[in-house]
């Protein structure tokens, strides 16, 4: 599968076949999370979120492109990522984009 961030695939003619996402509200554990507060006393990157959010961008682009391939989409286009916070110490990802199929 042919993921871009552009609207277009240069050189090929495409049918468009509708928005495709994936989401996810992912959390880490206590510990991790009592951890990751402690950090932010000394500042610094805080790499168990970061791990969490890239996580959870996997399991969204995951879905994301299984939702694709059941619309028989050879590539996505114009793909998109945003996360909010949900709640203390979880997050939803949600990718998006349009499913084409390459004539």
């Amino acid at each position: 599968m042919l993921l871009l961030n552009i609207d277009h695939i240069p050189g090929k003619e495409m049918e468009a076949l509708g928005l495709v996402k994936g989401n996810v509200v992912y959390s880490k554990n206590f510990g991790k999370d009592f951890m990751a507060a402690m950090k932010t006393l000394v500042g610094g990157e805080v790499s168990d979120y970061t791990e969490m959010l890239n996580e959870a961008r996997a399991i969204a682009v995951k879905r994301m492109v299984d939702e694709a391939q059941k619309l028989g989409a050879d590539a996505i286009v114009n793909i998109r990522y945003a996360s909010a916070s949900v709640m203390q110490s979880a997050a939803e990802c949600i990718a998006y984009g349009t499913a084409v199929k390459i004539k």
